[in-house]
């Protein structure tokens, strides 16, 4: 299966639901599934890539890194300000450092 992208190949990964042997009811209507997917940069979902879309992908400009529709529909509604899921994250780690800088809380010495 052979889906056509302008990213490197390195950033798609593979997704497969093989239940040929199992007996069991099939998954998606087939007892084997393949597909292509990508990590969305903007919030670490993994996106299982749909053959048969027809709308294109969208890339970011500010990572250069494809994201998933939510965070494009996110990206749009705050004025297209690219924040990738590392930077929210050391946004938030910097903010507990800023509020526990007041004082540090140590164990009480009983001796």
């Amino acid at each position: 299966m052979l889906i056509k992208t302008d990213d490197n190949p390195s950033d798609l990964g593979y997704y497969m639901i093989d239940q040929r042997a199992s007996g069991l009811p099939t998954c998606f209507g087939r007892p084997l599934f393949e597909s292509v997917t990508y990590t969305c940069k903007h919030c670490e979902r993994v996106v299982v890539m749909e053959i048969m879309r027809t709308r294109p992908r969208y890339k970011c400009n500010g990572c250069r890194h494809l994201i998933c529709d939510l965070c494009v529909a996110e990206k749009y509604a705050i004025g297209g300000v690219c924040r990738t899921y590392a930077q929210k994250l050391d946004e938030v780690i910097a903010k507990e450092e800023r509020q526990s800088s007041a004082g540090l809380i140590l164990p009480v010495d009983f001796r």
